[in-house]
Parts: C-alpha cells; sequence; structure tokens
C-alpha cells in the first residue's frame, strides 16, 4: 500500500461540487489507500507518512474527461500516436470515460464482436493506468443485431457503458430497443448528437434523441456539428438527458447550452469532455481549455465550471472520484496562476480566460507527476520531500 499522503497550505480547495464549489477553511487534503481521509485546517491534520505543501497553490478534484476515445493501451489509431493517455494526466486528467472503442481498426458489427470488443476492452484498463490515470472504458457500440439477453451477458461481465450512433441503423430511430434494453441492466447509455462526425455515420436530431432517450447527450453542442438551436432549447428544457459539453464542438453552442441550463436551474445535467482525440487531434489540455471558456466567456464563475468537469461527470456515470470529500478516489490536482498571469491564483486565471499552471497530479493517493509538460508553469510550485525527488521537476 502507497504511504499516506498530506497536501497542506493550499490556498483555496476545490470540492467538486456544484453548489458548494470551495471547501470554506480548508487548507489541508489527506490521502491514505487510495482515498481522501481529511479535509480541513492543517491544524487538524492527522499524521500522514508524506507531506507536500502546495504553497498556497490551489488543490481541487482531477478532471473526469466524460467522452475520450480510447480504444486498447495508450495510442490512439486515430491520429497514430503513442502515449496520449499518460500525457492527457499531465493536463490534468486523473480519469477518462469512453464513449465507445469506435476507432478499433476493423471494428466487428456482428454481436459476438461487438460484446467481445467491449469486454476486452474494459478488462484490459482494468489491469492499465497510463501514467497513473483511470480508464473506465468498454462502451459496447449499440447495433441492430443486440438482442435482450446480449445485454444481459454484458451486464454479467461488468460492462455498464453504452454508445449510440455508430450501428449499422437505416434509421437511427430503429435503436429504441437497444437503448432501452442497455438501460434496464443497468448500463448507461450516451448518445452521438447533431452532424455526422465520420463518414459512415448519420446525423443524429433532436427528434431522435426525443425517442431514444439516452442517459447522455453526448456532444450536445456538436462532436463536431451541433444540434439547431430551438433542438438545444428542446433537450434542455424538456429532457432529463446530462448535457456533454466537449472541447472538439462548438463553443457558441455550448455558451447557449450553458445559459440555457442556468436559466432553467439544470446546471448540475451539464458535463464536460474532450470529443478527442478525433479529428480535432490530441488534446491535453482539451478539459481545461473548456473549464476556462465556459468561465470566462459564459460567466460560469470557475469554481463551479470546475464541478461540471468532475463532480458531475461522477454522478452521471456513478463513479469513486471527482469530489474532494473523505471516502472519495484521492485524484487530485495541484494548480496555480501560470507566471507571468496578471490573476493571483487558479481560479482567477480561469475567469479570465487563462489556462493555470499544474504543480502536482496526484490518482489513488500517490504523486504521479509535478510541473506539468504541457501547462504553463505554475506561479507557486509545491515543495516535495526527497523521497519524491526522482519525479521530474521536483524541489525541496
Amino acid at each position: 500500500m502507497s504511504p499516506s499522503l498530506a497536501l497542506v497550505n493550499a490556498g483555496t480547495v476545490l470540492t467538486g461540487e456544484l453548489d458548494r464549489p470551495v471547501a470554506e477553511g480548508a487548507d489541508t487534503v489527506r490521502c491514505s489507500g487510495g482515498v481522501i481521509t481529511f479535509v480541513g485546517p492543517r491544524s487538524e491534520l492527522p499524521d500522514a507518512e508524506l507531506t507536500v505543501d502546495v504553497q498556497g497553490a490551489t488543490i481541487a478534484p482531477g478532471l473526469i474527461d466524460s467522452h475520450c476515445h480510447v480504444v486498447l493501451g495508450d495510442y490512439t489509431p486515430r491520429q497514430q500516436t503513442v502515449g496520449f493517455l499518460a500525457s492527457y494526466v499531465h493536463g490534468g486528467i486523473t480519469r477518462c470515460v469512453s464513449p465507445g472503442e469506435i476507432h478499433a481498426p476493423g471494428r466487428p458489427h456482428d454481436a459476438a464482436g461487438v460484446k467481445a470488443l467491449a469486454i476486452a476492452a474494459r478488462a484490459c484498463f482494468e489491469n492499465f493506468r497510463p501514467g497513473g490515470m483511470r480508464v473506465h472504458a468498454g462502451a459496447v457500440v449499440l447495433e441492430p443485431v443486440l438482442g435482450e439477453h446480449d445485454f444481459a451477458d454484458l451486464a454479467a461481465a461488468g460492462v455498464r457503458l453504452a454508445k449510440f450512433g455508430f450501428g449499422r441503423y437505416a434509421d437511427p430511430a430503429d435503436g429504441v430497443d437497444q437503448v432501452r434494453w442497455a438501460q434496464q441492466h443497468g448500463i448507461t447509455v450516451m448518445c452521438h448528437s447533431g452532424g455526422a462526425s465520420v463518414p459512415g455515420s448519420v446525423p443524429i436530431t433532436p427528434e431522435h434523441l426525443m425517442l431514444l432517450r439516452p442517459d447522455v447527450c453526448g456532444h450536445i453542442n456538436g462532436g463536431p456539428t451541433s444540434l439547431r438551436e430551438d433542438g438545444l432549447e428542446v433537450i434542455v428544457r424538456e429532457t432529463p438527458m446530462a448535457l456533454q459539453l466537449v472541447q472538439a464542438g462548438n463553443l457558441r453552442s455550448s455558451l447557449l447550452v450553458l445559459a440555457l441550463a442556468r436559466e432553467t436551474g439544470n446546471l448540475h445535467r451539464v458535463v464536460i469532455g474532450s470529443d478527442t482525440p478525433t479529428g480535432t487531434g490530441v488534446m491535453p489540455l482539451g478539459m481545461i481549455k473548456t473549464v476556462a471558456e465556459l468561465a470566462s466567456l459564459g460567466g460560469l464563475p470557475a469554481a463551479q465550471a470546475w464541478a461540471l468537469a468532475t463532480g458531475n461527470v461522477a454522478r452521471t456515470w456513478s463513479l469513486p472520484a471527482g469530489l474532494i470529500a473523505p471516502g472519495r478516489a484521492a485524484d487530485l490536482v495541484v494548480l496555480d496562476a501560470p507566471w507571468g498571469s496578471v490573476a493571483t491564483d487558479a481560479v482567477g486565471a480561469l475567469d479570465r480566460g487563462d489556462i493555470p499552471g499544474i504543480a502536482a497530479v496526484v490518482t489513488d493517493g500517490v504523486v504521479r507527476s509535478l510541473t506539468s509538460r504541457n501547462t504553463p508553469l505554475a506561479a507557486r510550485q509545491v515543495v516535495v520531500p526527497a523521497a519524491l525527488s526522482h519525479l521530474e521537476g521536483s524541489s525541496h
């Protein structure tokens, strides 16, 4: 078991909770056994075997990319890039959720192959932690050949994710049975929305979405082509679907959906993903960039914008991370205003649209990286014990 870890002397601790985004009076987070055991003032801190001084920087829950196109291993066939997931950790992303391993070369469409790919992807990533990240993979791609018994098989094998939009349906409306069977077996269904994203797929309209009723309206702001504006309003006002905003989509539509969600009291339904790697490319800073855009252009306080990418995602997919609270997974990011910014802390940087500097990333209560190779340099660097001196960018 890894030694207990305490991050101390934080200027701000973000909770990941939309309604209580800042932990008042807290400057310390302690982890043990891969979970958070204490959040509060350092004066009340239980002993820890390792102590990291964050020197006034911000501690936040690790970002959860709710739409990351994994296949098998830390390789993306779409961009022919090795090591992209480990690089995403340097962008503050500590977990990601697969929207279906749709970029697997020669992806099968028969029932046995479809199930096998989902089961294999899930099992592989259960045993593989690129850069310390946890990948929630194995999202079955819904196909018309799948019967109710197939979803029973998938659920028994631990598959809890599904994606609609890339199966061989003549009309997306024909997929109602598969969506409903998946939901009945406890599988969370994300549905493509908007224009076709790759050759061979078809647009999915607001009318399709109202009929299919998935759990998550995938990239409601476009992946990359958005739904029409009246359709966006219908989905926000008249359904309970999670509203996924992605970096690879339409920023104008993102801001419209955000405004509608705030107006109607539905901000708890908004989740963030990158929808990469796709044609948009590999984007280690895709998640944090979206947080900065929603805060600076959408007028949402940055502490709440961070919750859209952490606590909201965790609740939608029933994940143990996403919040800084005792008993939650110890996935944490230490960040600060970038060196040279007019902002004085990470929250201020996000509010003005600057990408904060990441000074440390922790997953499962273990420090995985210090100075990020992808963000600007954080104005305040953490001070670590000699036991961590092997990590790049460490200081004493």
